[in-house]
């Protein structure tokens, strides 16, 4: 069993949506062959919890405008270090990229067959390591830059 043309559609625009809010390293994965409760999933990551929270809010918009769909379940929330929107068709999970790292998802599904993503979601790869290595590098040169004016 693949994963459905509608969840394909779902997943696609979510990605799309996750991609126009600046989320890093969005991945899909078809796992209709090993969950019979879902088609697929949507990982995606920010660095801090106000840009998950954005991302999870644009994906929910887009898919309910753009497709009629509204998520089932909701969970995360409160702390927005990993949120959940389970559309039972798909299931999109945006994390704190430290939360992304810790978890690990990626190695879970790893048998599972990717999906095809909209370009600007692809673009993403490797974006979360960009990010904290500029985030490195600016502790070091405002530490440099602090011992110097000490």
């Amino acid at each position: 069993m693949t994963a459905t043309d509608r969840s394909i559609e779902l997943i696609t625009t979510a990605a799309q949506a996750a991609a126009d809010k600046l989320a890093h390293d969005i991945i899909a994965y078809d796992v209709s062959d090993v969950l019979s409760i879902t088609d697929a999933f949507l990982l995606a990551s920010a660095p801090n919890d106000r840009q998950v929270k954005s991302i999870v809010d644009e994906i929910e918009e887009r898919l309910n405008k753009e497709l009629g769909a509204k998520p089932v379940r909701r969970e995360g929330d409160r702390d927005a270090r990993w949120i959940l929107l389970d559309y039972v068709d798909i299931v999109v999970h945006v994390q704190h990229s430290e939360e992304r790292v810790f978890y690990a998802l990626e190695r879970l599904w790893k048998d599972c067959p990717e999906l095809d993503l909209p370009a600007d979601a692809k673009a993403t790869r490797g974006k979360a390591a960009e990010h904290a290595e500029r985030a490195e590098l600016q502790d070091v040169e405002d530490a440099a830059e602090y011992g110097e004016l000490r």
